[in-house]
């Protein structure tokens, strides 16, 4: 079932002035980056009273963020809710008619299980749905 929102994802050209804009400008605590090799994303955290902002940015410049910011240019990427049973919520939408972009869920940052919802399924949006491992069943 999915129990909040985990993050909301912010595509970013210049990671470093973005992670400056949040920290400085914003006065957000900073949790630090990582690289997220399956995504090809490095990942800037910034937790939020219960939930956080994560700045996505290309990794070595290159994967698919890179043709999403040439097309869309800079700003709110995805939403990303939390479930305690991603298998379940999985096979439940599928049910439904909602498409996702892979056949089964990956791991994404902090050794999270993600998988994505096409955004054709949720009004344009894209929607990411992600299962900490201390959850997996």
């Amino acid at each position: 079932m999915i129990v909040a929102l985990d993050h909301v994802a912010i595509a970013v050209p210049d990671l470093k002035k973005a992670i400056a804009r949040f920290l400085e400008d914003f006065g957000l605590t900073f949790e630090g980056v990582e690289d997220v090799e399956q995504a090809g994303t490095t990942t800037a955290f910034f937790p939020v009273d219960g939930t956080s902002i994560e700045l996505v940015h290309p990794l070595h410049g290159q994967g698919p963020l890179v043709k999403y910011l040439d097309k869309y240019g800079p700003g709110i990427h995805h939403l990303c809710f939390r479930s305690d049973d991603l298998d379940a919520d999985i096979t439940n939408l599928k049910a439904k008619g909602y498409q996702f972009l892979s056949p089964a869920p990956e791991i994404g940052a902090h050794n999270t299980r993600v998988i994505f919802i096409h955004p054709r399924s949720c009004d344009g949006v894209l929607i990411e749905l992600n299962e900490h491992q201390e959850s997996h069943k």
